[in-house]
C-alpha cells in the first residue's frame, strides 16, 4: 500500500522482486543501483544468508513526472529464494504495490520457478491481496544460456493466464510491448488475461529497465 509524505511531497510504493533462488533477483538490482543517479537513491541495504542476498534501496525517478503534485519513490526489495527463508517472503510483501516475477530461463529451474510462482500466489493471499489485481510483471532471466527454455514454454508453465470475470474488462488488450501479442484475448469461450513479460540478461542488463519501467508505469495507473 502505498505512503504519502506530506512533509516531503512523496508517494513511496513498495516494489518486490520475487523467485527462485540464484534466478536473478539480485542482479537486478544491482545493475539498477549502478545506473541510477546517486542525487536520487537511497544507501543500497543488504541482508545475506548462506546462499544468496536480500537487496533493499529507494530512488526517485526523475522521468516519470508527478501525481497531483506529487513525486513518486520507488523501494525496491529482493526477497531470499530459498524454500525456507519463507517467513521473510511474507514479511518482505506486506504492503506491495508492486510484483517483478524473475524467472530462470534454464531448463533444469523449471521446477524451482513453479514451486516459486506458486509460493508467491500463497503468501500474497495470506495478506489477503490477489496477484491478478496488482502491478504484475514476469521477467525471464539468462536468455543467452544454451539451455535456456523457449519463452512459449516459460509462458505456459509460469504466465499462462487468470480469468477475467469483470465484464467491463473483458475485451481485447494488445501487448504495448510485444506487436502481435495479446494481454487480455478471449480464448474456448473465456477471457483470458497474462501479465507482461520480459525476456532479460540481467547481468549485461538486457531487459532490466524495461521490466522496472513496466512495473513503475503500472503501479502509477493505479494511483491516478
Amino acid at each position: 500500500m502505498s505512503l504519502i509524505n506530506y512533509a516531503s511531497r512523496e508517494i513511496n510504493c513498495k516494489i518486490v522482486y520475487y523467485g527462485p533462488g540464484l534466478g536473478g533477483k539480485t542482479t537486478n538490482l544491482e545493475y539498477i543501483y549502478e545506473k541510477v543517479a546517486p542525487a536520487s537513491k537511497g544507501k543500497m541495504i543488504s541482508l545475506a544468508t548462506e546462499t544468496e542476498r536480500t537487496l533493499f534501496f529507494d530512488f526517485l525517478p526523475v522521468d516519470l513526472g508527478t501525481i497531483r503534485g506529487f513525486k513518486t519513490r520507488f523501494h525496491l526489495y529482493t526477497v531470499p529464494g530459498q524454500v525456507y527463508y519463507n517467513a521473510s517472503r511474507k514479511l518482505i510483501l506486506k504492503g506491495v504495490d508492486g510484483v517483478v516475477f524473475v524467472g530462470d530461463s534454464q531448463l533444469e529451474r523449471m521446477e524451482a520457478n513453479i514451486e516459486s510462482m506458486q509460493n508467491l500466489y500463497d503468501n500474497m493471499a495470506q495478506h489477503g491481496l490477489d496477484l491478478t489485481r496488482i502491478p504484475f510483471v514476469v521477467q525471464y532471466n539468462k536468455r543467452d544460456l544454451p539451455n535456456a527454455s523457449p519463452v512459449p514454454h516459460l509462458q505456459e508453465a509460469l504466465n499462462p493466464g487468470w480469468v477475467v470475470e469483470d465484464p467491463a474488462r473483458q475485451k481485447p488488450l494488445a501487448d504495448p510491448n510485444r506487436q502481435g501479442e495479446m494481454l487480455v484475448q478471449e480464448m474456448d469461450g473465456a477471457w483470458v488475461e497474462r501479465a507482461p513479460y520480459f525476456e532479460a540478461v540481467a547481468l549485461r542488463g538486457d531487459g532490466v529497465f524495461d521490466t522496472l519501467r513496466a512495473i513503475s508505469k503500472l503501479v502509477l495507473k493505479t494511483l491516478g
